[in-house]
């Protein structure tokens, strides 16, 4: 395992049997792989840090275990991924790519507001926001051309007032199992990392989650995913929209598998090395009641961050809560104050 963070590996210590500490930067990789001489590496496990070194591994023909490069690339790059849903017939939110403030003005008529905008390949929401007109969207694609002069900006028409939803499924290449589906508490806009989610659902209905789990299996299988995935709806009007699939894992996955007490990593890595497909695995989660994900934030260590939340993450971890059922007085509380996070 090659991390640079020690709160990820201290409390497993027996994940891997080496560990090599080091910033997860190109150089430092690659000196380790021509050290290891690994059969592959696996990129799925290391969120979008690991995922943008893939281009390299591929470059350097040294071998990715699971999902291949080239769909990695293909759920990354807004406009072919578009292509790929509309051919499958899924539905998602109008969007355009712009590279200067003129075209961004000129799209912006043609999408409508709110509009979120955001940098094409970045981590963690970075630079997202969302905004509600001409004047504000001149600011912020400024402000993104700015620290970001080379890359695409990537607008979106904000689906304002949706619910939003997202899905964990392992996929072998054939099949697909979907691990857990998550509804938000908080409205469509504030980043899935900062948001309380619930799991499973609880109120979507039966026709909703329906067509989240037949999204989930489409897309998985059509970007030949082999391992995991994580894919993000938003509902409005009784219909499902996609806005992003990330075949790798996500913050969610230990959440699921600590919620329904099944090892769920440990099945997709089995699926990525190709030892196991999931006809030879037997899932049996332990569904009872509704686990909600705390999302964890520090702003007593940094008095001066902006404390409102959007769609650029701003917390450092996660915590679990079991409830019994949905009369539980801490879902009533937080879901009473769903309507006061969103900030624009």
């Amino acid at each position: 395992m090659i991390n640079c963070n020690p709160e990820t590996v201290s409390t497993d210590f027996d994940t891997a049997d080496k560990l090599y500490f080091e910033p997860v930067f190109w150089e430092h990789i690659y000196d380790i792989i021509l050290h290891e001489k690994p059969k592959g590496v696996i990129v799925q496990l290391g969120g979008q840090t690991a995922l943008k070194l893939a281009e390299k591994l591929e470059r350097y023909g040294i071998p990715i275990l699971g999902t291949s490069f080239k769909a990695l690339d293909m759920a990354e790059d807004r406009g072919t991924f578009s292509k790929l849903l509309k051919k499958l017939d899924i539905p998602y939110p109008r969007f355009g790519v712009v590279q200067s403030t003129d075209q961004a003005m000129e799209l912006a008529d043609e999408l409508g507001f709110p509009l979120l905008v955001r940098p094409s390949y970045v981590l963690g929401g970075q630079k997202m926001k969302i905004v509600i007109n001409k004047d504000e969207l001149m600011h912020h694609v400024v402000d993104i051309l700015k620290d970001l002069p080379e890359n695409q900006i990537l607008l979106d028409h904000f689906l304002d007032g949706a619910t939003e939803a997202e899905a964990d499924a392992i996929c072998d290449g054939e099949n697909v199992q979907i691990l857990g589906i998550m509804q938000h508490i908080e409205p469509a806009g504030i980043h899935s990392g900062d948001s309380y989610a619930v799991l499973p659902p609880y109120n979507l209905g039966d026709l909703i989650v329906a067509q989240i789990e037949e999204y989930t299996k489409r897309i998985a299988i059509a970007l030949e995913t082999v391992g995991l995935i994580n894919i993000q709806f938003a509902i409005k009007d009784d219909k499902v929209y996609v806005i992003e699939a990330n075949p790798r894992a996500s913050r969610t996955v230990p959440f699921i598998a600590k919620s329904y007490k099944e090892p769920y990593v440990n099945y997709a890595t089995k699926v990525m090395l190709k030892e196991k497909t999931l006809a030879d695995l037997t899932f049996r989660p332990e569904k009872k009641g509704y686990s909600i994900k705390i999302p964890v934030f520090s702003f007593d260590k940094f008095p001066n961050v902006n404390k409102e939340l959007g769609p650029e993450m701003k917390s450092t971890g996660e915590a679990i809560r079991f409830i019994d059922d949905l009369r539980d007085p801490y879902f009533l509380e937080v879901y009473s104050e769903r309507n006061l996070y969103l900030s624009r």
